[in-house]
């Protein structure tokens, strides 16, 4: 049995005994069963910290316990970093004590680091949610890339940030991307293809022959234009600059990238308005607009959804009145 008390921000209480089917286990083990709410590895700081103890003394994580033994965890929150709370627009989409939701913009960078100091997402939800400053990276469990837009998910509690990272672990998080690439696909795949460091471009991913990890992404086309594709993408795994590396491999590069993109392409008998439209996209066209998940205290699957945004919806317009213009048929994957 386990009873637990805690407060988001706050100490956290927990307590438990050793049942007889773990006797014999080493207490790391034991305490990542029975306190599987928490990280093995923050409970592993915690029991070398002395904050989690076994019949109320300190002990090794790696002490064999006895049946009836009582685990106790007394702990306080610490800060995980020394970032600043800004007030800044937010588009949050949903929000409740375990998680919130949010609809990031382009050219937003999501977490603090080198040439981007604050002004980020994170420095954003510190200001909207202070308790977020007790959380590893301020409750960030995953990443869009500063130009990329749409769903993001944070979460508010501690309990929250291990269960949501241990459903990206098994790959249930369900993540779905509106992305307009180059060249016209007739029909839909999979990618799969492993990535890693460029070998000579350190700050570029690419695909990889050795030593790459696995990377796998669904696309189905949405619809055809004379020289582009808007396509749907579904993530099992989700690396750096996957899509982006993904459809450049494709041949397919997303329209804007600054980084994977190429050479620009313009369909036959571009309007100037289009031709401008095209030239003047300087960001990947790449949106996240589908999240789902299960919520980490109700255990509801729930979903989410959010428009692209103007700058896409704008060029997919243009696009879509050129197509009618020359009387070149839209198509969609069945």
């Amino acid at each position: 049995m386990v009873d637990a008390q805690s407060a988001p921000g706050q100490r956290i209480e927990c307590r438990a005994m050793v049942p007889p089917d773990l006797a014999g286990r080493r207490c790391d083990q034991i305490a990542a069963i029975l306190f599987a709410e928490y990280s093995r590895s923050r409970l592993k700081s915690w029991i070398v910290a002395g904050e989690l103890t076994v019949n109320g003394e300190s002990c090794l994580p790696r002490a064999r316990l006895q049946a009836g033994d009582e685990l106790r965890l007394d702990a306080l929150q610490q800060a995980e970093g020394e970032w600043q709370a800004q007030a800044m627009d937010l588009s949050v989409v949903y929000q409740d004590q375990s998680l919130l939701v949010v609809d990031k913009p382009a050219g937003l960078v999501v977490h603090p680091a080198a040439g981007h100091h604050d002004g980020t997402l994170l420095n954003a939800l510190l200001h909207r949610c202070p308790e977020l400053a007790q959380l590893p990276r301020a409750g960030i469990v995953h990443r869009l890339d500063k130009d990329t837009t749409g769903l993001m998910v944070v979460a508010r509690q501690l309990t929250s940030h291990t269960h949501l990272v241990a459903q990206l672990q098994a790959r249930t998080v369900k993540r779905q991307y509106l992305a307009l690439v180059n060249g016209v696909l007739r029909s839909g795949g999979t990618v799969q293809a492993p990535l890693g460091r460029h070998p000579v471009q350190r700050k570029q991913m690419a695909v990889v022959g050795h030593g790459g990890k696995e990377a796998i992404t669904h696309y189905r086309v949405v619809e055809r234009f004379a020289a582009h594709t808007l396509l749907q993408l579904d993530l099992e795994t989700g690396r750096t600059h996957q899509i982006r590396v993904h459809m450049a491999h494709l041949g397919h590069p997303l329209l804007g990238d600054p980084v994977y993109g190429g050479r620009l392409q313009l369909p036959p008998a571009c309007s100037e308005e289009l031709r401008e439209a095209l030239r003047g996209f300087r960001r990947q066209a790449l949106h996240a607009w589908r999240l789902g998940l299960v919520h980490p205290q109700t255990a509801e699957t729930i979903r989410w959804q959010t428009a692209l945004p103007a700058d896409m919806l704008a060029v997919l317009h243009l696009l879509r009145h050129a197509s009618a213009a020359a009387g070149s048929g839209r198509g969609q994957d069945d």
